[in-house]
């Protein structure tokens, strides 16, 4: 089945993370004060709210965010999780939310004389660093004893990001992104290397697969992923690496192999740089926390 965890950063701060590895949906529900303001993250996978008994419902697609609040109403929680999916969730008060943008909130749209009464729904897209500080909130290894502060200060960081309209400039202005259905293509380019990652194809015959030249693959790539492909895709294979290794069944010989390195210590050497620790030892601090 899957699994749900609340970490109350404050008391009027929380944030939930559901996820779900089963082959059924997964279906949470759950009390939401009215005055608390919603935001929701799908890092993979999809799921879906539903309101008014059913009657109404909204997507919640792969790397995209939701903002929901209503001030007139109680907005419950009903969530229907997909298979492989990833969500995390953060509810905070209107009245916290207002005392982090004293001097700036005229430049945020939510917090604008027009809306500060009224509902407010918007969808937006998660950009990639804010997509690297959910992975982070997936993936928390550190002593318990600091959790609770690790959390609070990775919430702030997420709520900063995601209001945080400048973090690319140039985007906007690449006329290439502009193009839907390149869009498309790049996210397509993702999928492949992901699906192959023990062994992706190069970038010639990646480019060729999703229909772009090699120029535009690469421009795009960085521009929505911030990353070359490879250096994503590595990124991507050593967090695989960990969620194996988290899971107990495998060994770190087993996890290089399933991951594409037939050479034990290049994979050990990779683990270490990204996680500054060797797969060995971060076996070794699971079993010391259980």
């Amino acid at each position: 089945m899957g699994s749900q965890e609340e970490i109350k950063i404050e008391n009027d701060f929380i944030l939930l993370r559901f996820q779900n590895e089963s082959p059924e949906n997964y279906h949470v529900k759950r009390h939401v004060n009215q005055g608390l303001i919603q935001f929701h993250f799908g890092i993979k996978g999809k799921a879906k709210f539903i309101f008014n008994m059913g009657n109404y419902a909204l997507d919640l697609k792969e790397e995209k965010a939701l903002l929901f609040y209503n001030p007139q109403k109680e907005l419950p929680l009903d969530l229907e999780i997909a298979p492989n999916t990833w969500v995390i969730s953060v509810l905070i008060s209107i009245q916290k939310f207002h005392s982090l943008f004293t001097s700036e909130s005229g430049n945020i749209p939510f917090l604008s004389e027009e809306n500060k009464d009224r509902k407010y729904y918007t969808e937006s897209d998660i950009s990639p660093s804010m997509a690297i500080v959910l992975s982070q909130l997936f993936h928390y290894n550190l002593n318990p004893a600091i959790k609770n502060l690790y959390y609070k200060g990775k919430g702030y960081e997420l709520l900063s990001l995601y209001f945080n309209r400048s973090e690319d400039p140039d985007a906007e202005q690449c006329p290439f992104l502009n193009d839907e259905e390149n869009v498309l293509k790049i996210k397509k380019a993702k999928e492949i290397i992901i699906q192959n990652m023990a062994e992706p194809p190069g970038l010639e015959e990646l480019a060729d697969q999703v229909g772009l030249s090699l120029k535009k693959l690469k421009m795009g790539f960085k521009q929505i992923y911030g990353d070359t492909v490879y250096g994503f895709l590595l990124d991507y294979k050593l967090d695989y690496a960990r969620q194996l290794l988290d899971s107990g069944s495998y060994n770190v010989n087993e996890v290089g192999l399933k991951i594409g390195y037939s050479t034990g210590s290049h994979f050990i050497a990779a683990f270490k740089k990204k996680f500054a620790t060797t797969p060995k030892k971060y076996l070794m601090s699971i079993n010391i926390n259980i």
